[in-house]
């Protein structure tokens, strides 16, 4: 059996647009009602949601049946909490608050198996279909997206080096915790925050980085698509399942009147 081609990975190399949703709801069951929408890739967040090891497990098998692909946000850039997440057939993994250059490389190797990285070796696993895909270990770095999340200004100011770092996939901008580090918390969509973020962005794009991002607004994710960005979220199941028994609540309360 060999190695399936990661679809998002394929995406991003020849630049074509991904629409993503965050999943943070940490339940295969909600996963299993987001898959079949058709988004080309999903986002399954460990950084601010109570998911765990087994539930991000649920979740990537609620996913595998359809052409959405999954992505984990990894807590930390911790090794062997990457290891374990690879292991567990995570096709990439999203590293929070990547600061440097160093702490890029310290990514990208924490997914490499030596002598290019420092990933620990199991044959049998869920990512080997128990090891029964026989050119895993020789083409895992190939198909596994590294996105790495610049999150303050200083990040921003770096992005270009840190997407230099061999390995790396795409940038990821973070505009909320980048807001917060301006003085702006709360105001993720200020025009402030996005004036620092899209002259960087615009230089990643002509170099052939691929970039992306989360918002809320869906015509300003559809704006950034079109501007360039090639992954891009553009909701969140929360917010959804939020707004959606608002709004419910709301007309049947209007009825009543």
């Amino acid at each position: 059996m060999q190695l399936a081609e990661n679809g998002f990975v394929r995406a991003l190399r020849n630049g074509d647009k991904q629409i993503g949703l965050w999943i943070s709801l940490a339940n295969n069951f909600a996963a299993e009602v987001v898959a079949p929408a058709g988004y080309d890739w999903a986002l399954i967040d460990m950084e601010h949601s109570p998911n765990d090891y087994f539930s991000v497990l649920g979740q990537l098998q609620a996913f595998s049946s359809y052409s959405t692909v999954p992505i984990v946000r990894v807590e930390w850039n911790d090794a062997v909490a990457v290891k374990r997440l690879l292991d567990l057939g995570a096709p990439g993994l999203l590293f929070p608050m990547i600061q440097s250059v160093e702490e890029a490389r310290r990514a990208v190797a924490a997914t490499r198996y030596p002598p290019h990285g420092l990933r620990g070796v199991s044959g049998s696993t869920r990512a080997t279909k128990f090891g029964r895909v026989t050119d895993y270990a020789a083409r895992i770095h190939e198909e596994t997206a590294v996105l790495l999340q610049v999150e303050t200004r200083d990040a921003v100011e770096q992005a270009e080096a840190i997407a230099d770092v061999e390995g790396v996939s795409g940038i990821f901008f973070g505009p909320a915790d980048i807001a917060a580090d301006m003085g702006r918390l709360g105001q993720a969509m200020s025009p402030e925050v996005w004036d620092l973020i899209m002259p960087v962005a615009r230089r990643l794009i002509e170099r052939g980085v691929p970039v992306g991002t989360l918002v809320l607004d869906p015509a300003f994710a559809a704006r950034l698509l079109n501007e360039g960005f090639t992954f891009v979220a553009c909701g969140t199941d929360t917010a959804i399942l939020s707004r959606g028994s608002d709004q419910l609540l709301s007309q049947v309360q209007e009825a009543l009147a």
